[in-house]
C-alpha cells in the first residue's frame, strides 16, 4: 500500500466533513432568515430640516455616502438636501436636447 499524503489524510478526515456541513448550515440559515431576523430602518419622512442628527447618517449611509462621525447637524443637513432627489412634476415640461 502506498504511502498516505496529507491531502490523502485530509480527504478521510471527519473534520473535513464536519466544516462543510457546517458552512452549507450557515448559508442555507442565512438565506433563510437573512435580513428577515433584523430589518432596516426605513428612511425618516417629512422635511429634512426637522430629521435627527442618526436619522441624517442613516439617510446618508443607505445612500453610500458615508457621512462623517465629526460632521455638524449643519453639515449633515446640507449634504442631504444636496442629494435629496426631487421627484419630477407632471406638468413641468421636459427639456429638450
Amino acid at each position: 500500500m502506498p504511502a498516505t499524503t496529507p491531502l490523502d489524510r485530509a480527504m478521510n478526515s471527519k473534520n473535513l466533513f464536519l466544516g462543510f456541513a457546517g458552512m452549507v448550515t450557515a448559508v442555507a440559515a442565512w438565506s433563510i432568515w437573512g435580513t428577515d431576523v433584523f430589518p432596516a430602518e426605513s428612511d425618516p419622512k417629512g422635511d429634512p430640516e426637522t430629521w435627527t442628527v442618526e436619522d441624517m447618517k442613516r439617510w446618508l449611509r443607505a445612500r453610500g455616502l458615508l457621512p462623517s462621525e465629526t460632521a455638524t447637524r449643519e453639515e449633515l443637513l446640507e449634504r442631504v438636501k444636496a442629494n435629496l432627489r426631487i421627484p419630477r412634476s407632471s406638468n413641468t415640461p421636459a427639456t429638450k436636447s
